[in-house]
């Protein structure tokens, strides 16, 4: 991977870039050269009753809903839709090569320009602080659930991380920058666009600087009052997973004296709340030494350490073995990763899934509470309530539901767009 020199980002408005080989920088000198791309120069028509589901609020026009293209619209480009009947339903970017072959930025006619990304922006932003008003570190930017679909911001105090997931939002990268630059005023934008859906979009990864000046790394964050280590350039996803932060309050009346395993601790964020909230001491547990230790350094930058042990460990295996060393443990909290990265995975997912909470059941005292977690989007709440409920019966417990929650609300759900919900979090009592 090749890495820009700071002289070098100087020279270019500190816009340093690190890209993979054979990277092209796609769009930029034609981005440049056709200013018309902010507004419609082509129309889609959709097949006959293919706008219902745009109509009642999707924003993603498939390959095979669309009748006919007139123009001749490059990849990126602004495009009006329109039903069959000729109704107007809304304006989007194209990219041909995609599945997606329409993204839905807005529902009138206006163009997609900097003062839109603006508007789009400080709405964002003003939701977060009229619902989280005491955070400094939020989701800034969620994709379709902001009404700009492709498009990730994270904001951890004053850097704000980017990632432009599709072609659309490639190609606008600059005026989205200078949006972000002119709304919120950070001291870095930093992007972390080096996820494999890229790919689907016809784009390479892309990680770097690209304006101000990044803080030593890992940087501290502030959430919920207790402070956690951030790595933006070598963390996972942006560096931290801000959907569980409302969750993680949900453990203050559960762990007051109590003896907690938290499973797939990532960085220690669910084990510092739950020692904050009176555990008598926490286990974290998994499989990534990078994780584990940070999540030490977590715990007692808090001044929480003498209570914490954390093990580099196979769940799945380190829960059996617990199991046959006899412990027992008032609260067990399960966060693991997306088990289901597509449709077709669903059902080995859900394996997964019933040997994980089964293990986590059986370690479970009488009256102790399961936290358990699941941000696969393919496999729904009620798939998820019912693998946890097969778990139950075969570890022979009984349980009573105590608490329901998704994602944090800088996650926003956009109704008419299911794939805006992903995370399932359901809170139960051993009885």
């Amino acid at each position: 991977m090749a890495v820009e020199s700071p002289k070098a980002a100087s020279r270019r408005g500190n816009r340093a870039v690190w890209t993979l080989p054979g990277e092209r920088d796609i769009g930029f000198r034609k981005r440049t050269l056709r200013d018309e791309r902010n507004i419609a120069m082509a129309r889609a028509t959709l097949r006959p009753k293919h706008e219902r589901r745009v109509a009642a609020g999707h924003l993603w026009i498939y390959q095979g809903n669309i009748e006919r293209i007139e123009g001749d619209p490059a990849p990126g480009d602004v495009i009006d839709v329109f039903s069959a009947r000729g109704e107007f339903l809304g304006r989007g970017y194209y990219n041909p090569h995609s599945q997606i072959a329409i993204r839905l930025l807005t529902r009138d006619d206006r163009p997609i320009d900097h003062a839109f990304f603006a508007e789009r922006i400080r709405k964002a932003q003003a939701w977060r602080a009229r619902v989280m008003p005491d955070q400094t570190s939020y989701r800034l930017i969620y994709s379709e659930g902001d009404l700009l679909p492709g498009l990730i911001v994270d904001r951890y105090e004053d850097v704000l991380v980017v990632q432009f997931l599709t072609l659309g939002m490639e190609v606008r990268r600059d005026e989205i920058i200078a949006a972000l630059e002119e709304v919120v005023e950070p001291r870095a934008v930093f992007e972390r666009s080096d996820v494999a859906s890229r790919r689907h979009e016809g784009l390479e990864p892309r990680v770097g600087l690209l304006r101000g000046e990044l803080p030593p790394q890992p940087m501290t964050i502030t959430e919920n009052g207790l402070a956690f280590e951030v790595d933006v350039v070598e963390g996972q996803k942006t560096g931290y997973f801000l959907d569980q932060k409302v969750n993680r309050t949900l453990l203050a009346p559960l762990v007051e004296g109590a003896r907690v395993l938290d499973v797939f601790c990532h960085t220690g964020s669910f084990s510092v709340h739950a020692l904050h909230y009176g555990a008598r001491e926490v286990t974290g547990i998994d499989s990534s030494e990078q994780a584990v230790a940070a999540a030490q350094r977590n715990v007692e930058r808090n001044g929480l350490g003498d209570r914490a042990r954390f093990e580099v460990a196979n769940a799945f295996d380190r829960l059996r073995e617990l199991e046959r060393e006899g412990e027992r443990f008032d609260c067990v909290i399960l966060d693991p990763p997306a088990f289901a990265k597509g449709k077709a995975h669903v059902e080995a997912a859900a394996r997964g899934y019933k040997e994980v909470n089964l293990r986590a059941l059986k370690l479970l005292e009488p009256g102790g509470f399961l936290v358990t977690c699941s941000c696969s989007h393919h496999m729904s709440p009620d798939e998820f309530y019912a693998v946890v409920l097969d778990a139950a019966l075969d570890a022979r417990k009984h349980l009573r539901v105590v608490d329901t929650r998704g994602q944090a609300p800088d996650h926003p759900v956009l109704a008419g767009v299911p794939e805006t919900a992903y995370l399932k979090c359901f809170i139960f009592q051993v009885i």
